[in-house]
Protein backbone atom coordinates (compact mmCIF):
# COMPACT_ATOMS: atom_id res chain seq x y z
CA UNK A 1 0.00 0.00 0.00
CA UNK A 2 1.29 3.44 -0.86
CA UNK A 3 2.49 5.52 2.08
CA UNK A 4 1.38 9.14 2.28
CA UNK A 5 3.22 11.89 4.12
CA UNK A 6 1.51 13.82 6.92
CA UNK A 7 1.22 16.84 4.65
CA UNK A 8 -0.48 14.76 1.98
CA UNK A 9 -2.97 13.28 4.45
CA UNK A 10 -3.81 16.66 5.93
CA UNK A 11 -4.34 18.19 2.50
CA UNK A 12 -6.54 15.31 1.44
CA UNK A 13 -8.65 15.59 4.59
CA UNK A 14 -9.17 19.31 4.01
CA UNK A 15 -10.24 18.76 0.43
CA UNK A 16 -12.72 16.07 1.41
CA UNK A 17 -14.20 18.25 4.15
CA UNK A 18 -14.82 21.06 1.67
CA UNK A 19 -16.45 18.82 -0.94
CA UNK A 20 -20.25 18.24 -1.13
CA UNK A 21 -21.45 15.54 1.24
CA UNK A 22 -22.88 13.39 -1.52
CA UNK A 23 -19.62 13.49 -3.46
CA UNK A 24 -17.60 12.72 -0.34
CA UNK A 25 -19.78 9.68 0.31
CA UNK A 26 -19.29 8.47 -3.23
CA UNK A 27 -15.53 8.91 -2.97
CA UNK A 28 -15.33 7.02 0.33
CA UNK A 29 -17.33 4.14 -1.10
CA UNK A 30 -14.87 3.57 -3.92
CA UNK A 31 -11.80 1.43 -3.44
CA UNK A 32 -8.31 2.14 -4.73
CA UNK A 33 -7.35 -0.20 -7.58
CA UNK A 34 -4.01 -1.96 -7.32
CA UNK A 35 -1.56 -1.58 -10.20
CA UNK A 36 -0.23 -4.66 -11.96
CA UNK A 37 3.29 -5.48 -10.89
CA UNK A 38 6.12 -6.33 -13.24
CA UNK A 39 8.65 -8.96 -12.17
CA UNK A 40 10.58 -7.59 -9.21
CA UNK A 41 8.02 -4.86 -8.65
CA UNK A 42 6.32 -3.86 -5.41
CA UNK A 43 2.54 -3.56 -5.62
CA UNK A 44 1.28 -0.06 -4.91
CA UNK A 45 -2.18 1.39 -4.57
CA UNK A 46 -3.44 4.15 -6.81
CA UNK A 47 -4.01 7.35 -4.79
CA UNK A 48 -7.72 7.74 -3.93
CA UNK A 49 -7.72 11.53 -4.25
CA UNK A 50 -8.35 11.59 -7.99
CA UNK A 51 -9.67 15.15 -7.99
CA UNK A 52 -6.40 16.61 -6.73
CA UNK A 53 -3.57 17.52 -9.07
CA UNK A 54 -0.46 15.37 -8.72
CA UNK A 55 1.71 18.44 -8.10
CA UNK A 56 -0.15 19.07 -4.84
CA UNK A 57 1.06 15.72 -3.49
CA UNK A 58 4.56 16.12 -4.83
CA UNK A 59 7.46 15.90 -2.39
CA UNK A 60 9.73 18.92 -2.61
CA UNK A 61 12.82 16.92 -1.63
CA UNK A 62 14.03 13.67 -3.22
CA UNK A 63 14.97 12.32 0.24
CA UNK A 64 11.30 12.58 1.23
CA UNK A 65 10.25 10.89 -1.99
CA UNK A 66 12.61 8.01 -1.23
CA UNK A 67 11.20 7.61 2.29
CA UNK A 68 7.66 7.15 1.02
CA UNK A 69 8.67 4.21 -1.17
CA UNK A 70 10.60 2.06 1.33
CA UNK A 71 9.60 -1.57 0.79
CA UNK A 72 12.53 -3.80 1.81
CA UNK A 73 12.11 -5.41 5.26
CA UNK A 74 14.33 -3.85 7.91
CA UNK A 75 17.12 -5.63 9.72
CA UNK A 76 18.42 -4.59 13.14
CA UNK A 77 21.72 -5.97 14.35
CA UNK A 78 25.09 -4.81 15.63
CA UNK A 79 26.47 -4.36 12.11
CA UNK A 80 23.70 -1.91 11.28
CA UNK A 81 24.49 0.01 14.46
CA UNK A 82 28.19 0.14 13.62
CA UNK A 83 27.52 1.52 10.14
CA UNK A 84 24.97 4.06 11.39
CA UNK A 85 27.64 5.34 13.77
CA UNK A 86 30.24 5.46 10.99
CA UNK A 87 28.08 7.47 8.59
CA UNK A 88 26.46 9.74 11.18
CA UNK A 89 29.81 10.79 12.63
CA UNK A 90 31.10 11.86 9.21
CA UNK A 91 28.91 14.80 8.17
CA UNK A 92 31.51 16.07 5.69
CA UNK A 93 31.51 12.72 3.91
CA UNK A 94 27.70 12.62 3.73
CA UNK A 95 27.68 16.18 2.41
CA UNK A 96 30.14 15.30 -0.38
CA UNK A 97 28.20 12.18 -1.33
CA UNK A 98 24.91 14.10 -1.29
CA UNK A 99 26.37 16.80 -3.54
CA UNK A 100 27.40 14.18 -6.10
CA UNK A 101 24.10 12.33 -5.70
CA UNK A 102 22.11 15.51 -6.38
CA UNK A 103 22.93 15.19 -10.09
CA UNK A 104 21.62 11.64 -10.41
CA UNK A 105 19.20 10.87 -7.57
CA UNK A 106 16.00 12.18 -9.15
CA UNK A 107 16.59 10.08 -12.26
CA UNK A 108 17.31 6.94 -10.24
CA UNK A 109 14.20 7.35 -8.06
CA UNK A 110 12.05 8.04 -11.09
CA UNK A 111 13.29 4.87 -12.81
CA UNK A 112 12.66 2.81 -9.67
CA UNK A 113 9.11 4.10 -9.43
CA UNK A 114 8.46 3.31 -13.09
CA UNK A 115 9.38 -0.30 -12.37
CA UNK A 116 7.53 -0.45 -9.03
CA UNK A 117 10.77 -1.20 -7.17
CA UNK A 118 11.66 -0.22 -3.58
CA UNK A 119 12.94 3.34 -3.58
CA UNK A 120 15.62 2.71 -0.96
CA UNK A 121 17.53 1.04 -3.81
CA UNK A 122 18.30 4.61 -4.90
CA UNK A 123 20.66 4.69 -1.89
CA UNK A 124 22.66 1.70 -3.13
CA UNK A 125 25.24 3.78 -5.09
CA UNK A 126 26.18 5.39 -1.76
CA UNK A 127 27.38 1.94 -0.68
CA UNK A 128 28.82 0.98 -4.05
CA UNK A 129 30.69 4.08 -5.14
CA UNK A 130 29.71 7.09 -2.98
CA UNK A 131 27.81 8.16 -6.13
CA UNK A 132 31.07 8.62 -8.02
CA UNK A 133 30.56 7.50 -11.65
CA UNK A 134 34.34 7.46 -12.13
CA UNK A 135 34.83 4.93 -9.31
CA UNK A 136 36.94 1.91 -10.29
CA UNK A 137 37.61 -1.10 -8.05
CA UNK A 138 40.41 -3.65 -7.83
CA UNK A 139 37.96 -6.18 -9.29
CA UNK A 140 37.63 -4.05 -12.47
CA UNK A 141 34.17 -2.81 -11.44
CA UNK A 142 33.38 0.66 -12.77
CA UNK A 143 30.78 3.38 -12.38
CA UNK A 144 28.38 4.36 -9.65
CA UNK A 145 26.69 0.93 -9.88
CA UNK A 146 30.06 -0.89 -10.08
CA UNK A 147 29.64 -3.27 -13.01
CA UNK A 148 32.50 -5.61 -13.92
CA UNK A 149 33.14 -5.90 -17.68
CA UNK A 150 31.41 -9.25 -18.22
CA UNK A 151 28.15 -8.38 -16.49
CA UNK A 152 28.23 -5.00 -18.19
CA UNK A 153 28.26 -6.71 -21.57
CA UNK A 154 25.44 -9.02 -20.44
CA UNK A 155 23.34 -5.88 -19.99
CA UNK A 156 24.43 -4.23 -23.25
CA UNK A 157 26.79 -1.69 -21.67
CA UNK A 158 29.24 -0.82 -24.45
CA UNK A 159 32.90 -0.79 -23.48
CA UNK A 160 35.32 0.36 -26.15
CA UNK A 161 38.19 2.77 -26.65
CA UNK A 162 35.86 5.78 -26.82
CA UNK A 163 33.35 5.12 -24.07
CA UNK A 164 32.53 2.86 -21.15
CA UNK A 165 28.80 2.79 -20.54
CA UNK A 166 29.32 1.18 -17.14
CA UNK A 167 29.99 4.78 -16.12
CA UNK A 168 27.12 6.31 -18.10
CA UNK A 169 24.27 7.61 -15.93
CA UNK A 170 21.36 6.44 -18.09
CA UNK A 171 22.74 3.14 -19.35
CA UNK A 172 24.24 1.92 -16.08
CA UNK A 173 21.14 2.79 -14.05
CA UNK A 174 18.91 0.94 -16.49
CA UNK A 175 21.24 -2.06 -16.40
CA UNK A 176 21.54 -2.07 -12.59
CA UNK A 177 17.79 -1.99 -12.05
CA UNK A 178 17.24 -4.73 -14.64
CA UNK A 179 19.86 -6.86 -12.92
CA UNK A 180 18.36 -6.26 -9.47
CA UNK A 181 14.90 -7.19 -10.79
CA UNK A 182 16.30 -10.39 -12.23
CA UNK A 183 17.90 -11.25 -8.88
CA UNK A 184 14.68 -10.51 -7.00
CA UNK A 185 12.73 -12.83 -9.30
CA UNK A 186 15.44 -15.47 -8.78
CA UNK A 187 15.44 -15.33 -4.96
CA UNK A 188 12.06 -13.80 -4.08
CA UNK A 189 13.75 -11.69 -1.43
CA UNK A 190 15.30 -8.22 -1.79
CA UNK A 191 17.97 -8.81 0.85
CA UNK A 192 19.17 -11.94 -0.93
CA UNK A 193 18.96 -10.10 -4.25
CA UNK A 194 21.25 -7.43 -2.83
CA UNK A 195 23.66 -10.05 -1.50
CA UNK A 196 23.75 -11.62 -4.97
CA UNK A 197 24.36 -8.21 -6.56
CA UNK A 198 27.47 -7.91 -4.42
CA UNK A 199 28.62 -11.52 -4.23
CA UNK A 200 27.17 -13.20 -7.33
CA UNK A 201 23.98 -15.24 -7.67
CA UNK A 202 25.88 -18.53 -7.84
CA UNK A 203 27.48 -17.94 -4.46
CA UNK A 204 24.14 -17.08 -2.86
CA UNK A 205 22.52 -20.17 -4.38
CA UNK A 206 25.28 -22.39 -2.99
CA UNK A 207 24.92 -20.81 0.46
CA UNK A 208 21.17 -21.45 0.35
CA UNK A 209 21.75 -25.11 -0.55
CA UNK A 210 24.20 -25.49 2.35
CA UNK A 211 21.65 -24.22 4.87
CA UNK A 212 18.86 -26.27 3.32
CA UNK A 213 20.98 -29.40 3.69
CA UNK A 214 21.47 -28.55 7.37
CA UNK A 215 17.79 -27.76 7.90
CA UNK A 216 18.57 -24.11 8.63
CA UNK A 217 16.73 -20.95 7.49
CA UNK A 218 17.80 -19.32 4.23
CA UNK A 219 17.18 -15.64 4.93
CA UNK A 220 20.01 -13.11 4.60
CA UNK A 221 21.06 -13.10 8.25
CA UNK A 222 20.98 -16.91 8.44
CA UNK A 223 23.25 -17.13 5.40
CA UNK A 224 25.66 -14.44 6.62
CA UNK A 225 28.10 -16.98 8.08
CA UNK A 226 28.80 -18.27 4.58
CA UNK A 227 29.46 -14.81 3.12
CA UNK A 228 32.68 -12.84 2.82
CA UNK A 229 32.92 -9.82 5.13
CA UNK A 230 32.02 -7.33 2.38
CA UNK A 231 28.74 -9.08 1.55
CA UNK A 232 27.95 -9.73 5.21
CA UNK A 233 28.15 -5.96 5.75
CA UNK A 234 26.49 -4.98 2.46
CA UNK A 235 22.81 -5.05 3.43
CA UNK A 236 23.54 -3.64 6.94
CA UNK A 237 25.29 -0.68 5.27
CA UNK A 238 22.25 -0.01 3.12
CA UNK A 239 20.02 -0.35 6.19
CA UNK A 240 22.20 2.13 8.06
CA UNK A 241 21.90 4.74 5.30
CA UNK A 242 18.18 4.00 5.07
CA UNK A 243 17.80 4.63 8.81
CA UNK A 244 19.65 7.95 8.58
CA UNK A 245 17.57 9.10 5.60
CA UNK A 246 14.40 8.07 7.46
CA UNK A 247 15.13 10.37 10.38
CA UNK A 248 18.30 12.47 9.95
CA UNK A 249 17.65 14.53 13.08
CA UNK A 250 17.62 11.41 15.25
CA UNK A 251 21.25 10.82 14.30
CA UNK A 252 22.34 14.43 14.35
CA UNK A 253 22.60 14.53 10.56
CA UNK A 254 21.54 17.32 8.22
CA UNK A 255 21.08 16.10 4.67
CA UNK A 256 21.46 18.75 1.95
CA UNK A 257 18.22 19.32 0.06
CA UNK A 258 18.00 17.56 -3.30
CA UNK A 259 15.22 19.17 -5.32
CA UNK A 260 12.52 16.79 -6.48
CA UNK A 261 12.86 17.74 -10.13
CA UNK A 262 15.06 16.63 -13.03
CA UNK A 263 18.67 17.79 -12.80
CA UNK A 264 19.46 17.10 -16.44
CA UNK A 265 17.89 16.73 -19.85
CA UNK A 266 19.00 14.56 -22.78
CA UNK A 267 20.44 15.78 -26.08
CA UNK A 268 20.91 13.45 -29.05
CA UNK A 269 24.19 13.93 -30.92
CA UNK A 270 24.58 12.22 -34.28
CA UNK A 271 27.88 13.81 -35.32
CA UNK A 272 31.31 13.85 -33.65
CA UNK A 273 32.07 16.65 -31.22
CA UNK A 274 35.07 17.37 -29.01
CA UNK A 275 34.26 16.99 -25.34
CA UNK A 276 35.81 20.40 -24.62
CA UNK A 277 33.75 22.05 -27.38
CA UNK A 278 30.55 20.43 -26.09
CA UNK A 279 31.27 21.80 -22.62
CA UNK A 280 32.04 25.22 -24.10
CA UNK A 281 28.79 25.32 -26.08
CA UNK A 282 26.85 24.33 -22.95
CA UNK A 283 28.72 26.98 -20.93
CA UNK A 284 29.82 24.36 -18.42
CA UNK A 285 33.23 23.59 -16.99
CA UNK A 286 34.80 20.44 -18.40
CA UNK A 287 34.63 18.85 -14.92
CA UNK A 288 30.89 19.49 -14.62
CA UNK A 289 30.31 18.23 -18.15
CA UNK A 290 32.23 15.04 -17.35
CA UNK A 291 30.25 14.56 -14.14
CA UNK A 292 27.09 14.19 -16.22
CA UNK A 293 28.78 12.37 -19.10
CA UNK A 294 31.42 10.18 -17.44
CA UNK A 295 31.19 7.40 -20.02
CA UNK A 296 33.23 9.33 -22.60
CA UNK A 297 36.91 8.49 -22.06
CA UNK A 298 38.51 10.25 -25.02
CA UNK A 299 38.63 13.94 -25.96
CA UNK A 300 36.12 13.33 -28.78
CA UNK A 301 32.52 12.15 -28.39
CA UNK A 302 31.71 10.02 -31.41
CA UNK A 303 28.27 10.64 -32.85
CA UNK A 304 25.63 8.04 -33.65
CA UNK A 305 21.98 7.14 -33.29
CA UNK A 306 22.50 6.10 -29.67
CA UNK A 307 24.85 8.90 -28.58
CA UNK A 308 23.27 11.01 -25.85
CA UNK A 309 24.66 13.97 -23.94
CA UNK A 310 23.26 14.99 -20.55
CA UNK A 311 23.06 18.68 -19.64
CA UNK A 312 21.19 20.74 -17.05
CA UNK A 313 18.06 22.15 -18.72
CA UNK A 314 19.32 25.74 -18.72
CA UNK A 315 22.65 24.68 -20.21
CA UNK A 316 20.92 22.54 -22.82
CA UNK A 317 19.16 25.65 -24.08
CA UNK A 318 22.48 27.51 -24.19
CA UNK A 319 24.02 24.56 -26.03
CA UNK A 320 21.45 24.72 -28.83
CA UNK A 321 21.76 28.51 -29.18
CA UNK A 322 25.57 28.43 -29.23
CA UNK A 323 25.66 25.43 -31.56
CA UNK A 324 23.54 27.28 -34.12
CA UNK A 325 26.05 30.14 -34.07
CA UNK A 326 29.25 28.05 -33.91
CA UNK A 327 30.25 27.98 -37.59
CA UNK A 328 33.41 25.91 -37.01
CA UNK A 329 34.38 22.27 -36.98
CA UNK A 330 32.85 20.48 -33.98
CA UNK A 331 35.60 17.87 -33.80
CA UNK A 332 39.34 18.26 -34.19
CA UNK A 333 40.15 14.53 -33.88
CA UNK A 334 40.20 11.52 -36.16
CA UNK A 335 41.76 8.05 -35.95
CA UNK A 336 44.93 6.52 -37.33
CA UNK A 337 45.94 2.84 -37.37
CA UNK A 338 49.57 1.98 -36.59
CA UNK A 339 51.03 -0.18 -39.37
CA UNK A 340 54.54 -0.83 -38.12
CA UNK A 341 57.46 0.04 -35.87
CA UNK A 342 58.47 2.99 -38.04
CA UNK A 343 55.38 4.89 -36.88
CA UNK A 344 56.58 6.22 -33.57
CA UNK A 345 54.66 8.72 -31.49
CA UNK A 346 57.30 11.30 -32.33
CA UNK A 347 56.97 10.82 -36.10
CA UNK A 348 53.18 10.78 -35.85
CA UNK A 349 53.21 14.03 -33.89
CA UNK A 350 55.29 15.66 -36.61
CA UNK A 351 53.07 14.26 -39.36
CA UNK A 352 49.86 15.54 -37.76
CA UNK A 353 51.22 18.88 -36.59
CA UNK A 354 51.17 18.30 -32.85
CA UNK A 355 53.44 17.12 -30.03
CA UNK A 356 54.12 13.64 -28.62
CA UNK A 357 52.69 14.79 -25.29
CA UNK A 358 49.36 15.69 -26.89
CA UNK A 359 49.08 12.29 -28.57
CA UNK A 360 50.01 10.45 -25.37
CA UNK A 361 47.51 12.42 -23.32
CA UNK A 362 44.64 12.03 -25.82
CA UNK A 363 45.17 8.27 -25.97
CA UNK A 364 46.22 7.60 -22.36
CA UNK A 365 49.54 6.18 -23.55
CA UNK A 366 51.94 5.63 -20.62
CA UNK A 367 55.38 7.19 -20.70
CA UNK A 368 58.29 5.08 -21.95
CA UNK A 369 56.02 2.82 -23.99
CA UNK A 370 55.52 2.42 -27.73
CA UNK A 371 52.45 1.42 -29.68
CA UNK A 372 52.21 -2.01 -31.26
CA UNK A 373 51.21 -2.46 -34.89
CA UNK A 374 47.44 -2.70 -35.29
CA UNK A 375 46.73 -0.14 -32.59
CA UNK A 376 44.20 2.58 -33.41
CA UNK A 377 44.86 6.01 -31.92
CA UNK A 378 43.42 9.50 -31.98
CA UNK A 379 45.30 12.11 -33.98
CA UNK A 380 44.43 15.70 -34.94
CA UNK A 381 42.26 16.08 -38.03
CA UNK A 382 43.88 17.28 -41.20
CA UNK A 383 42.29 19.12 -44.11
CA UNK A 384 41.65 15.75 -45.76
CA UNK A 385 39.53 14.50 -42.86
CA UNK A 386 38.01 17.74 -41.63
CA UNK A 387 34.44 16.79 -42.60
CA UNK A 388 34.60 13.06 -41.84
CA UNK A 389 33.28 11.57 -38.62
CA UNK A 390 34.94 8.50 -37.12
CA UNK A 391 33.24 5.44 -38.61
CA UNK A 392 31.06 3.30 -36.35
CA UNK A 393 33.01 0.10 -37.10
CA UNK A 394 36.20 1.83 -35.97
CA UNK A 395 34.53 2.98 -32.75
CA UNK A 396 33.35 -0.56 -31.99
CA UNK A 397 36.55 -2.39 -32.91
CA UNK A 398 39.46 -0.06 -32.17
CA UNK A 399 42.14 -1.58 -29.94
CA UNK A 400 45.36 -0.28 -28.50
CA UNK A 401 48.38 -2.21 -27.24
CA UNK A 402 51.71 -0.99 -25.85
CA UNK A 403 55.09 -2.44 -25.17
CA UNK A 404 58.10 -1.18 -23.26
CA UNK A 405 60.24 1.32 -25.12
CA UNK A 406 63.44 -0.30 -26.41
CA UNK A 407 66.89 1.23 -26.13
CA UNK A 408 68.15 2.26 -29.58
CA UNK A 409 71.62 1.61 -30.98
CA UNK A 410 72.56 5.25 -30.49
CA UNK A 411 71.74 5.19 -26.85
CA UNK A 412 68.76 6.52 -24.96
CA UNK A 413 67.69 6.15 -21.36
CA UNK A 414 67.38 2.62 -20.18
CA UNK A 415 64.17 1.70 -18.37
CA UNK A 416 64.36 0.56 -14.79
CA UNK A 417 62.75 -2.75 -13.80
CA UNK A 418 59.94 -0.83 -12.08
CA UNK A 419 59.27 1.16 -15.25
CA UNK A 420 59.20 -2.03 -17.33
CA UNK A 421 56.67 -3.59 -14.95
CA UNK A 422 54.52 -0.44 -15.03
CA UNK A 423 54.54 -0.38 -18.84
CA UNK A 424 53.67 -4.07 -19.01
CA UNK A 425 50.74 -3.63 -16.59
CA UNK A 426 49.47 -0.65 -18.60
CA UNK A 427 49.57 -2.73 -21.77
CA UNK A 428 47.69 -5.59 -20.13
CA UNK A 429 45.03 -3.25 -18.76
CA UNK A 430 44.54 -1.72 -22.19
CA UNK A 431 43.98 -5.12 -23.75
CA UNK A 432 42.04 -6.77 -20.94
CA UNK A 433 40.22 -4.01 -19.11
CA UNK A 434 37.27 -4.06 -21.48
CA UNK A 435 37.30 -7.72 -22.44
CA UNK A 436 36.58 -10.07 -19.58
CA UNK A 437 35.69 -9.86 -15.92
CA UNK A 438 38.04 -11.51 -13.48
CA UNK A 439 36.50 -13.76 -10.86
CA UNK A 440 37.47 -11.63 -7.90
CA UNK A 441 34.90 -12.10 -5.14
CA UNK A 442 32.82 -10.46 -3.97
CA UNK A 443 32.49 -7.84 -6.78
CA UNK A 444 30.57 -9.77 -9.44
CA UNK A 445 28.84 -7.06 -11.40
Amino acid sequence: MQTYTRTTIALAALLVSLAPIAQASADSASSAPVSSAAPGAVKTAVAPFAGVKAEEFKETDVWGRIRTGYAIPDIDNSLVGNHVKWYSTRPDYLARVSTRASRYMFHVVQELEKRGMPTELALLPIIESAFNPQAYSSADAAGMWQFVPGTGRDYDLKQNMFKDERRGVLASTDAALSYLQKLYVMFGDWQLALAAYNWGEGNVQRAIKKNQALGKPTDFESLAAHMPAETRNYVPKLQAVKNIVSNPAQYGVSLPVIDNQPYFTVIDKTSDIDLAIAAQLAELSVDEFKALNPQFNRPVITGGETTKILLPKENAEKFHVNLAQWGQALSTWTTHKITGAKESITTLASRFGTTPEVIRQANNIPARTVLKAGSTILVPRTSASIDSDIAEHIVDNAVMAFEAERVGKRGGKKMTNAQKVKAKVASIKSRMGRSSAKAKAPKRR
